[in-house]
């Protein structure tokens, strides 16, 4: 179901008290929002909560506005949300969220009460980086893209056909998810293996774009992970079945010290765990088809992997 924030957070900035406004708007939305904020910002409570909407609210929006103009976002969610029903053959509730965000993530997934969530923030996709915001200035034709990415998350996540780690922890969560708990409880390889579907779905729902812009990466980025691809893996091999936050923060986030993202004497590029994934699950989804490789556990498709490597 397609859910749209945009009018509510407009009215919020129509308001003549905004602070108090974005209040209630919280209240409204409360179990997206919250799952927002704690996943990808910070707790929503507090001075530092208060902090960032006030900055948020006092943000220039007429890069968003423009781009809202002359962008239907709301019809290419929903043609998103039909062609990936059909694509990932979606069998479980998932529901599409437009939203403003606060400058943090620029689409992310969740789960809420056993619902997931895949929502974009367009402050991001106004196809010109603003500093007031912290919008990144991506073309708002990759927002299919990256909802293809969040959707297949999902899936992975919700579907009662889902063997794999993540599915188990949302549920013993409540049907909550949690990246910081699942960071702790999932093995890398299962984090690596999510990160990598998303990546291959989203590369097979929207074709043509360039190499890099399906992982999120910087051009230059993309060529130097792409050459240490060889150490990248060798350097992986023995952390594939610990789970621990800190492994999940150097494969798969951005902002982690070189400290913290050294292995064998690599300095691991950031995010290069997206990379690494998406080799992994090739071949299985080759053999077996997207909608299999969505539900399967890491070592169903690491063992395709293995079988595929012992017969070349």
């Amino acid at each position: 179901m397609l859910i749209n924030l945009l009018p509510d957070f407009f009215a919020v900035l129509q308001s003549t008290d905004p602070t108090a406004a974005y209040h209630r708007y919280f209240e409204a939305h409360r179990p997206v929002l919250e799952a927002y904020w704690h996943n990808y910002v910070i707790e929503p409570s507090g001075p530092h909560f208060d902090e960032v909407v006030r900055d948020t609210l006092a943000a220039d929006r007429s890069d968003l506005r423009a781009m809202l103009d002359r962008t239907d976002v709301a019809a290419m969610a929903r043609e998103t949300e039909k062609q990936c029903a059909e694509l990932f053959a979606v069998d479980s509730t998932i529901d599409v969220v437009l939203m403003v965000g606060v400058g943090a993530a620029n689409a992310g997934e969740l789960v809420v009460n056993g619902r997931g969530v895949a929502f974009v923030c367009l402050e991001h996709f106004t196809g010109m980086a603003n500093a007031s915001s912290r919008g990144l200035g991506l073309d708002p034709e990759l927002i299919p893209m990256w909802l293809a990415h969040e959707i297949a998350h999902c899936v992975r996540y919700t579907s009662p056909q889902s063997r794999s780690e993540l599915r188990q922890l949302v549920g013993e969560a409540g049907g909550y998810y949690s990246y910081w708990d699942t960071g702790r409880g999932a093995s890398l390889r299962e984090h690596l293996i999510n990160e990598g579907l998303a990546v291959q779905a989203s590369r097979r729902f929207s074709p043509g774009h360039a190499p890099w812009e399906y992982f999120g990466y910087a051009r230059k980025q993309y060529a130097r992970i792409r050459e240490l691809e060889s150490v990248l893996s060798r350097a992986v091999t023995d952390d594939l079945d610990r789970a621990a936050l800190g492994l999940r923060l150097r494969y798969l986030s951005g902002g982690m010290s070189d400290e913290a993202r050294t292995v064998q004497r690599h300095i691991i590029p950031e995010r290069a765990g997206y990379f690494l994934g998406a080799r992994i699950v090739e071949d299985a989804i080759v053999e077996k088809g997207l909608p299999w490789a969505l539900r399967a556990s890491a070592m169903e498709i690491t063992s395709l992997v293995d079988s595929a490597a012992r017969t070349a």
